[in-house]
């Protein structure tokens, strides 16, 4: 069956970027203009998805505000002529045909995605996570559907990381690469590097079959007393068989907060209308820190 639908769960608490996640969501913090959950599914519909549930939680209702209509922030810009920002504004909720449902508890990924069963069906879906923004093409979501059609299996997104980051990623046990697809042998949630089975780290993209959620109604809580998506996984893995690939294309974690700040700079850079000034005030950066180090060695 052709994968037409997509969860986006949204239910996280944000701690690592506190304060600023204390009254909003972090799926709301912009990158340069845009929050970063739009960016997320934006890659859903460019890579042919035609609905999307988002997870929710409390104090995320500034998400559904998000991707539905403000009349009256459209009738001031229409009074003003601001016509190029109106059609912004209006062109978000007419994005995709967007569903919402809230998780009362933060039982962890596992429970979020067990909240979409009704919504899902018996199709195939894909996953997307907010945390890892994507810039490729094609968009890394399809990727993962073009595996998924060749394979008929679940397919989960990864890419190489340095050792030492292992411990922040669900990690893959494989038997080698061929053609970018790793056959999963097993998983492992946030490893201790000394134990990690390879530095082949899950993406936060998935394409699952419906009978993931047989598996996560039956796991048990894991790492943080949460029930965990990579033990269902692991199930897959055993009963199924499951796939990994190997995406291409530019990945920022904006979960981290150096991470955050290098998609704000480097997707900027890409914008015509920002680069020349950022590209210029970036590199009288780059001449000023030269001409302090200049001082210092004559100093010394």
């Amino acid at each position: 069956m052709k994968v037409r639908k997509a969860v986006i769960p949204a239910a996280g608490l944000g701690t690592r970027f506190l304060p600023a996640t204390k009254a909003q969501p972090k799926e709301m913090m912009p990158i340069v203009d845009k929050p970063a959950i739009q960016y997320i599914v934006e890659e859903a519909i460019q890579s042919g998805i035609e609905s999307i549930l988002i997870v929710t939680g409390r104090n995320k209702g500034s998400i559904e505000d998000h991707f539905d209509r403000s009349v009256e922030l459209e009738q001031t810009l229409e009074e003003k002529g601001k016509w190029d920002l109106l059609q912004q504004v209006r062109s978000i909720s007419e994005l995709v045909d967007i569903h919402f449902i809230r998780q009362k508890e933060p039982l962890g990924l596992g429970h979020a995605v067990l909240c979409a069963e009704t919504f899902v069906g018996e199709e195939p879906f894909a996953v997307l996570l907010g945390d890892d923004i994507m810039v490729s093409e094609p968009p890394a979501l399809k990727q993962l559907i073009h595996a998924y059609d060749a394979s008929q299996k679940s397919v989960i997104g990864v890419r190489q990381v340095p050792m030492e980051d292992v411990s922040k990623y669900g990690i893959v046990s494989h038997g080698g690469q061929q053609n970018r697809l790793y056959k999963v042998k097993d998983l492992v949630e946030k490893p201790d590097p000394q134990q990690a089975p390879s530095n082949v780290a899950i993406m936060g993209r998935y394409i699952l079959k419906p009978t993931i959620f047989q598996m996560l109604r039956t796991i048990e809580r894991g790492a943080g007393n949460e029930y965990q998506l990579t033990d269902a996984l692991r199930r897959v893995c055993q009963r199924e068989g499951l796939l990994a690939l190997d995406l291409k294309g530019e990945r920022y974690d904006i979960g981290d907060k150096f991470g955050y700040m290098k998609a704000i700079v480097e997707m900027g850079l890409a914008r015509k209308d920002m680069r020349p000034q950022l590209l210029a005030y970036l590199t009288e950066i780059v001449r000023a820190e030269h001409r302090n180090e200049e001082r210092v060695r004559t100093v010394i």
